[in-house]
Formats: C-alpha cells, structure tokens, sequence
C-alpha cells in the first residue's frame, strides 16, 4: 500500500506545478507576466517559471530524477512564497504563504527519500 501512496502523493504535488504552468500559457501569459512585474519580478521570467512547472511537475508525477526537480520546485516555491505572499496580515495571503510552504515542507520531503517504487527512477535503478 506505501508504493501506490508514495504514487499519489508525487501525482498530487506534482499536477499543482504542471497545471500553474499550462494556465500560464496563452490567455494567462500577459496577466501573469504583468503581474510579475508589478511585484518586481521581470516578466521575461515566465517562461523560465512555465518551464520549472510544467517539467518539473512532469517530472515529479512519473517519478524521473525526483531528487532533483522535488529540490529545485521546493526553492522556486518558497522565492515565491517570500515574494508573491508575504503580506501575512491580508488573511488571503496568509493562506497562500501557508500553501506553498506546505507543499515545499512534500517537495523536501520527496527531495530525501525520492520517488519510490512506482517511478521511472526506480525502473531505470535496477
């Protein structure tokens, strides 16, 4: 039963990541790059940050080299956090800030003791 939870948890992680960065894509784009802006962030980093979540987010969901992207998504998420959330006295904001280092505390999780069983890692470590 641990190899089919171990499953489940990196496909939810992971479908955060890929399904952000798909709705980034087309009508989302110039609102994101916008608001990007608007918090000091270049808006030419999108599709830096589309390519993070939509491979990354792959990556966790199949189980390929999750140390790695489980690493790199836990520090995007937590710049993100500092970044886009970190007005805690907006209660909204609050929330997010409490999501993404959630889901970072997952990511680190899987950064250590890695894909499990039911992944293409553990398929290609034999």
């Amino acid at each position: 039963m641990s190899n089919v939870i171990e499953l489940v948890g990196r496909l939810f992680l992971g479908h955060i990541f890929l399904l952000a960065g798909l709705n980034k894509l087309g009508d989302g784009y110039a609102g994101t790059a916008g608001y990007m802006d608007s918090m000091g962030v270049p808006g030419a980093l999108l599709p830096v940050v589309i390519a993070l979540e939509v491979i990354g987010g792959l990556m966790v969901i199949v189980g390929f080299k999750v140390k790695w992207a489980a690493c790199a998504l836990a520090g995007f998420t937590v710049v993100t956090a500092l970044i886009f959330h970190s007005n805690l006295v907006d209660q909204m904001q609050m929330i997010l800030f409490m999501k993404n280092i959630s889901i970072t505390g997952g990511l680190l999780l899987l950064t250590v003791h890695g894909a499990g069983v039911i992944s293409v890692d553990n398929k290609l470590n034999r």
